[in-house]
């Protein structure tokens, strides 16, 4: 099925099963442990892998002796790059994931320890003896910020509308302020782990993986197989957040430890692998002027970040919401990728506008106090309808403006005192701050197989995965929606390769495009259903488990009476992402407390409205948005990778070092969503909401500081060293 024209009437407005609050079908297994994450999946006779990581972050490998480790007790294989056979790279990774003799960063994988048990394999990693030519790398953003040079991402290319050096310059209020955020860790519970057999030529790989179809090909691509021999299984994530968007080390050395022992191998990444190893959120410097009339008009905006990534590797495109949040007849975005030789930089939550929001928030924040002006009204009598850059081309649905207005009015902010550091409770200097959220809405490409048996069991296989936002569930429920049956009548099979190829999990298009995906197959079940019966498919109506046409009335399970119908198709989209601007929007604010004289900030309120098309399950909807709000107010307030820069490494790199929000920070947090839907973007006229949590919160907790203290903090995450020797006198 083709998606060309915006959606009219379908079956899912029946809004029956679709948009009710609905417990996640997984929940149970997940909270009674019964479902199989990728290391705990059962599989006889595997051995035990253990990866060494590089110990320098640039140089060569000048030997690498594994005797000592072959002879301990219960080893069966070491595998090196000596060994391992001739390895491509993949389209998704910047490094190679077995490195060696080159080193390309620190921890970048450099064998594999293979024993009878864990324990061994652990004990024998430490007796690979490794020497190295240790290169001058270069690890400080920075230092090296001026040689940064314009990505070849075509994306990434500067863009500019009208005469913003002018426009600025003759502007009678203007801000230039540079701001700063750190390279952050996803930090998920889960490691990434993976379980290889090989069956002859053909490689099975249990893994936590979000995107099945990359990985396996990138999996296919680096063995220099046939993707066709390549299975991966991942039906159950304990998180990713991005981490987990590409095929990493664990994996390939799985396989290639399962093909040298002739048995399954099972390998999980040591947490600080994880956060050396694989990708994190690159650091941004971030420099934007706003130029405005004195009745508060942009008339100038201008965005410019830098970045830095391995070599072939991207920029962090914090400049992303810059270009379509506010009107500005004169506009200006730039980002500079600078190289660094840190482990790889890549997508986490929300990649660009999460960290360029935390920037640009704090602006717009900065610019009504220099106007005299409600930070509020100043970003309302800013908003536009179309695209600035694009007048012609308008948003989708932008409801911008209520969510400002809706949580201005939930959250009391016209009892706001617009002087910084003028309301106390007790010890605490409290303030509010508001700052606007801003992703935009993808979509991609999706596939389904639906079966109906005789029993009127629905059953959808897909390779969709469900990375804890509850992919299992809103795939049930649109089936079930479909068909006409109850929710328990819907079988739902997630995260297997020889399922029909999904939009998988990321960018917040999963929720949105997997179902739509499911709805295409279920709208040929349908018809095939009633030809079976005998019913015209245009007028057959599907509900409470009967098919009814015609005056006519049959159970769906009559329609499988002589066998299993089966029935598979994708969701592909045309044009109306070029004819429209699809994006989703919101409002963050939170209430801080900042103790006087030590500078401790606890957050003590948080409230999110959303307007993200239609929320196909408000629960799980919910659950994805506090979420996100708790990585905002990690990201304001403690996350923190620290760079060693003579070592090239992040040295706090467990969940002791980095530090994320515990209950103890976290106060209750609101959300509301907005009721609408948004027939541009699918069938189902929903969007994505599970990124949208994350954006603007960081910005949200800077400006309530600083209207808590008066103190202005550029530099993230806001800690009380920043804060305390300008605190006002206790």
């Amino acid at each position: 099925m083709k998606f060309v024209t915006p959606a009219t009437t379908n079956p899912i407005d029946q809004l029956k099963v679709i948009g009710h609050a609905t417990d996640r079908i997984d929940g149970p297994y997940k909270t009674t442990g019964t479902a199989p994450y990728a290391y705990e999946h059962q599989q006889a006779n595997a051995a035990y892998g253990y990866v060494v990581g590089a110990g320098i972050a640039k140089g060569r490998i000048t030997s690498i002796d594994v005797s000592q480790a072959k002879r301990a007790p219960g080893v069966l294989a070491v595998i090196t790059a000596d060994n391992a056979g001739k390895l491509g790279k993949g389209n998704f990774n910047t490094a190679k994931l077995l490195g060696g003799p080159d080193i390309q960063h620190y921890h970048q994988a450099i064998a594999l320890v293979v024993a009878e048990t864990f324990e061994q394999a652990r004990a024998a990693a430490q007796l690979v003896n490794v020497q190295y030519s240790q290169e001058k790398g270069s690890y400080d953003l920075a230092k090296v910020k001026d040689k940064a040079k314009e990505p070849d991402d075509k994306e990434a290319k500067d863009k500019k509308v009208g005469d913003f050096n002018g426009a600025f310059a003759a502007a009678p209020v203007k801000l230039d302020a540079t701001y700063t955020t750190p390279d952050q860790s996803h930090a998920m519970m889960e490691p990434h782990a993976s379980i290889a057999s090989w069956q002859g030529d053909k490689l099975t790989l249990w893994t936590s993986n979000q995107m099945i179809d990359w990985g396996r090909g990138d999996m296919a691509k680096t063995l220099g197989i046939p993707k066709d021999n390549v299975r991966l299984v991942s039906p159950y994530i304990g998180g990713g957040f991005g981490g987990k968007l590409f095929l990493r080390s664990e994996a390939l050395l799985a396989a290639l430890g399962a093909k040298a022992v002739q048995r399954p191998v099972k390998v999980a990444l040591q947490r600080p692998l994880m956060i050396n190893n694989a990708t994190h959120r690159p650091a941004t410097i971030q420099r934007i002027r706003i130029g405005a009339t004195r009745e508060g008009k942009i008339s100038a905006i201008g965005h410019e970040s830098w970045s830095g990534d391995l070599p072939g590797g991207q920029p962090e495109t914090a400049v992303n919401q810059t270009q379509l949040l506010y009107a500005g007849p004169n506009r200006m975005t730039k980002m500079r990728l600078a190289v660094l030789d840190l482990p790889e930089g890549n997508a986490m939550r929300a990649p660009g506008e999460a960290p360029g929001l935390m920037a640009l928030e704090v602006a717009m924040d900065e610019m009504a106090e220099k106007l005299k002006m409600d930070p509020i009204t100043f970003r309302i009598i800013n908003d536009t309808t179309v695209d600035p850059a694009k007048r012609d081309r308008k948003f989708s649905t932008r409801r911008f403006v209520d969510c400002l207005r809706t949580g201005a009015q939930r959250f009391g902010w016209d009892k706001r005192q617009a002087q910084p550091g003028k309301v106390r409770d007790g010890r605490w200097l409290v303030g509010i701050g508001v700052a606007s959220a801003f992703r935009n809405n993808l979509v991609q490409k999706s596939g389904a197989r639906v079966r109906l048996d005789g029993k009127g069991l629905v059953t959808v296989e897909t390779d969709m995965t469900d990375i804890g936002t509850g992919s299992y569930t809103i795939i049930a429920q649109t089936a079930a929606e479909m068909m006409g049956v109850p929710l328990n009548q819907v079988q739902v099979k997630l995260g297997d390769s020889d399922f029909p190829v999904s939009a998988g999990s990321g960018g917040q298009w999963g929720g949105n495009s997997s179902t739509a995906g499911v709805y295409a197959a279920c709208v040929k079940l349908r018809e095939l259903a009633a030809q079976k019966l005998g019913l015209d498919p245009n007028l057959a109506e599907f509900s409470n488990g009967n098919v009814r046409a015609d005056g006519r009335s049959f159970p769906l399970t009559q329609a499988a009476a002589n066998g299993e119908l089966v029935v598979e198709d994708t969701m592909e989209y045309g044009d109306l992402d070029k004819k429209f601007q699809q994006s989703t929007f919101g409002a963050h604010f939170v209430e801080v407390g900042v103790d006087a004289a030590t500078g401790e900030t606890r957050i003590r309120r948080m409230l999110a409205v959303c307007a993200a098309g239609r929320i196909l399950n408000p629960k799980a909807a919910r659950s994805q948005v506090i979420g996100a709000m708790t990585m905002g107010a990690g990201a304001a307030l403690m996350e923190d990778l620290v760079i060693d820069h003579r070592g090239g490494f992040f040295v706090n790199h467990d969940l002791a070092g980095y530090e994320v929000p515990v209950h103890a920070d976290i106060p209750h947090q609101e959300v509301i969503f907005l009721d609408e839907t948004d027939p541009v973007s699918s069938p189902m006229k929903a969007k994505g909401v599970g990124e949208l949590g994350i954006c603007g919160v960081g910005a949200a907790v800077a400006n309530a500081i600083y209207n808590a203290t008066g103190v202005r903090v550029r530099d993230y995450p806001v800690t009380l060293d920043k804060l305390i020797a300008k605190m006002p006198e206790v």
